[in-house]
Order: structure tokens, then C-alpha cells, then sequence
């Protein structure tokens, strides 16, 4: 059987089970969790201070009333971010270079946020698409355009995440190849791409923080405008 540069995003499979639940899963065993002991160690007060900044600094452009949002918004970055790391290691399957799961993700939070900007203050809501000022003959064209906006959000969301961790997956999967090929017949060669191999690592470390961030703070800046 031929493989392909394409088959490390298929899901595997132990006796027929798909492994990609215990893949989501990982993330939230790599967390510690709180004892009972009044002094904690030096790593729980590190994660808890990270988690802390982190929720401030996503709940700055956010109203008081979003602020209830804080704990779903937190707990999706870590899983995500967690996700998108582990799955740079070697032998491991990242869940996030799957459409339907960051489609998943996508989709209810962003209908979340429609849905209560809807109930909650409606005129508000509808009123995003159709700016102020707008001459008469344009207003029909525009609020298709601002629909089509307003529905294409999700879509963007779930493809800028995988289209990203997939580019940089296949990236080093092509160059880690490269490199092997060339060692014995181009060892100085070899070398070359071995050292561009750990700057793309470095720059795909960056991507899956990055890319993570950026997913939750557009969810941010979304339950900002319906709040």
C-alpha cells in the first residue's frame, strides 16, 4: 500500500476505534488541578498565573456582560493551544488539521454569540447590517453583502485554523523527508535543510500559539458586538 504526505491527517484507528476523541482529550490531562494542601508548587502557580493573565488580557475589549464568557473563551484556548502543540510531536495525531472539529468548535460558539445578541438586544444586532448613512439604492445590496459577511464568519474561523496547522504540517513532513534522502548521498546538503527543518519547527511552535489566540479572540470580538 502507497503512501502519502496527506495520510498523517487521517484519523487513526485502534481495532477499527478512532483515536482523534483521546487526542482531544490529552489536553485536559496535561492540566494539573488543585489539592488540598495550602502550598502549591512552583509549576501550579505558573499555569494558574498564565491562565489568569491570559483571561484578563482576552476579557479587555469586552463588556461587563460578557465577561460570564470568561471560562468557556479560557478553557477553548487551552485546548487549543494544547492541541495544536502536541500535536508538533513526533508519532502524534493533531485533531486540529480537521475540518469538521475546528468546523465544530466554530459554528455553535459563533451561533451562540448571534443568538444572544438576537435575544438580548435585537435592534443592535440587526442594525450591524446596515451602517448608518447608507443611500437608499444601496441598501438592499448591502444587507445581502453584510449577511453573506455575517454567515461567512464560522467558515472563516474553522478554515484559517486548519489551512494554517495543515500548511505546517505538510511543510516539515516534505523537509524531514528531504532531509533523510540527502543524508547519505549529500550530507552537507543534509545539514542545510536539518537547520532550515528547526527554524520551520520554531515558526510552527509560534502558529499554534498564534493560530489559537487568534481563533478565541475573534470569538471575543464577536460576543462584543452582540453584548
Amino acid at each position: 500500500m502507497s503512501l502519502t504526505f496527506f495520510d498523517q491527517f487521517m484519523s487513526p484507528q485502534i481495532l477499527g476505534i478512532p483515536l482523534a476523541i483521546l487526542a482531544q482529550l490529552m489536553p485536559s490531562l496535561t492540566f494539573l488541578t488543585m489539592d488540598n494542601r495550602w502550598l502549591t508548587n512552583r509549576l501550579l502557580v505558573l499555569q494558574t498565573w498564565a491562565i489568569n493573565a491570559y483571561t484578563k488580557q482576552l476579557m479587555l475589549p469586552v463588556n461587563k456582560t460578557g465577561h460570564t464568557w470568561s471560562i468557556t473563551l479560557t478553557s477553548l484556548m487551552a485546548m487549543l493551544l494544547m492541541t495544536n502543540l502536541l500535536g508538533l510531536l513526533p508519532y502524534t495525531f493533531t485533531p486540529t488539521t480537521q475540518l469538521s472539529m475546528n468546523m465544530g468548535l466554530a459554528i455553535p460558539m459563533w451561533l451562540a454569540t448571534v443568538l444572544m445578541g438576537l435575544r438580548n438586544q435585537p435592534t443592535v444586532s440587526l442594525g450591524h447590517l446596515l451602517p448608518e448613512g447608507t443611500p437608499t439604492l444601496l441598501i438592499p445590496p448591502l444587507i445581502i453583502i453584510e449577511t453573506i459577511s455575517l454567515l461567512i464568519r464560522p467558515l472563516a474561523l474553522g478554515v484559517r485554523l486548519t489551512a494554517n496547522l495543515t500548511a505546517g504540517h505538510l511543510l516539515i513532513q516534505l523537509i524531514s523527508t528531504a532531509t533523510l534522502v540527502l543524508l547519505p548521498m549529500m550530507t552537507t546538503l543534509s545539514l542545510l535543510t536539518t537547520v532550515i527543518l528547526l527554524l520551520l519547527m520554531v515558526l510552527e511552535l509560534a502558529v499554534a500559539m498564534i493560530q489559537a489566540y487568534v481563533f478565541v479572540l475573534l470569538l471575543c470580538l464577536y460576543l462584543q458586538e452582540n453584548i
